[in-house]
């Protein structure tokens, strides 16, 4: 019988421990500023279960963000940081009618998805201050019944004001205010949707809430274990950095770029599957599709030479990407070194996804298991190039593109 090659990684369906390690990451209860669940109770231990004991996990005072350092304190060398960002959109508690209803403002939602979800509100102990409990088995609400809605709501004509949006508890029965603030529930307290991933019905698929950004957390994690499998990094200095805040614009990342310093920087997060976006198609959107690959983005404050070195590892390995445009802003992580006034290489590695921002995002594990290689391929060629690592900062120091040495291209003619 003939030896048949097994497929790669990205082609196969994901190892169910790494759905679950996967599923973990993005069920951990990590909004912003509050991300130790999933930085501590999830990426640490899976961090400590193979890193090697020179490996340092290095935790901050302002924030919940975590670095593991494979050579602590090692400038020398050549610093690559892979970011993933451990903090999710959340709703926050803005006040507590007398009727008993938790009055929420929507944060990065929509108002009109959010209505019937069922969430988890965390309430920090007013007695005990930095002790947190959960309440669970309520949902988010806004009308009550379709019947008592304006002819323009029940139409579609006019949609729900974030200023609707509320927590309903079933408080019943007298002081019904009373009954809430005897739980404790405050002012600023913070909700997340409850809904954790489940394999999709079509193949290799998933849903649920915080795919933003969990995924990139784990890319990042398990790029770790990865390049410790193989050996790697020999030459370079590799930073894994979970960071908070991103989603209130990137302020935990920057922290750790104006800390460490990298020379470059790759940040991983979701990206939209554009192609099957509804009502976009006048826009003329980037074709990005989920099951196609990572994106990998160009514009911006994006280094031509990281992406390079991104591309070519890809393609020497055949893991598909597409290409991602952005304007000012990459949206993500990538802005760190920038915005830390860092001088360093970026590139900003994204995963479709479908409904982001919403209790049912969707993603595909083969793009997962693409954007993961695909920055493993990439460490794994600066590891190689940065035995001398001063020429490969040179590498990126002195080639940058010239558009003034274009090579001429002319149609070929009728095909």
């Amino acid at each position: 019988m003939p030896n048949h090659a097994i497929p790669p990684p990205w082609v196969r369906p994901m190892p169910e421990a790494q759905f679950q390690l996967m599923r973990r990451i993005l069920a951990a209860p990590s909004p912003v500023g509050l991300e130790a669940a999933m930085t501590e109770g999830v990426l640490c231990p899976h961090f400590r279960s193979f890193a090697p004991e020179s490996w340092q996990l290095q935790r901050f005072q302002g924030h919940a963000g975590i670095v593991l350092d494979t050579h602590p304190g090692d400038d020398e060398r050549f610093r690559l940081m892979i970011v993933g960002h451990a903090d999710k959109i959340r709703l926050q508690v803005r006040s507590i009618g007398d009727d008993g209803k938790v009055w929420i403002n929507s944060d990065g939602f929509l108002p009109a998805t959010l209505i019937g979800h069922e969430v988890r509100l965390f309430t920090e102990n007013p007695g005990r201050p930095g002790h947190y409990r959960v309440i669970d088995g309520g949902t988010v609400e806004a009308l009550g019944a379709i019947h008592f809605a304006e002819p323009e709501l029940r139409s579609g004509e006019k949609g729900v004001k974030k200023e609707q949006l509320y927590l309903e508890l079933q408080v019943h029965g007298d002081d019904r205010k009373a009954q809430v603030e005897h739980l404790g529930v405050r002012p600023g307290d913070t909700l997340l949707l409850n809904r954790p991933i489940r394999r999709g019905f079509s193949p290799n698929t998933f849903y649920g809430a915080y795919l933003d950004n969990g995924l990139g957390s784990f890319v990042t994690a398990e790029a770790a274990r990865l390049l410790v499998e193989a050996g790697a990094p020999a030459s370079i200095r590799v930073l894994f950095a979970i960071a908070g805040y991103e989603e209130i614009g990137c302020f935990g990342s920057r922290v750790l770029a104006a800390h460490y310093r990298p020379d470059a920087l790759i940040a991983v997060d979701v990206e939209h599957d554009y192609r099957a976006a509804p009502q976009v198609s006048d826009r003329r959107l980037p074709p990005l599709e989920m099951g196609k690959g990572f994106s990998l983005s160009v514009g911006s404050i994006v280094s031509e030479q990281l992406n390079q070195v991104i591309e070519e590892g890809a393609r020497s390995r055949g893991i598909p990407s597409q290409r991602d445009v952005v304007g000012p802003d990459t949206g993500t992580d990538g802005m760190a070194g920038v915005l830390a006034n860092v001088d360093c290489a970026a590139a900003s590695v994204g995963i479709p996804i479908r409904n982001m921002h919403t209790i049912s995002e969707t993603g595909h594990t083969s793009d997962v298991l693409a954007a993961l290689h695909g920055v493993v391929e990439a460490a794994l060629a600066l590891d190689a190039a940065g035995t001398d690592p001063e020429a490969l900062r040179r590498r990126f120091r002195e080639h940058h593109p010239r558009l003034d040495q274009a090579a001429p291209l002319r149609h070929p003619g009728p095909a």
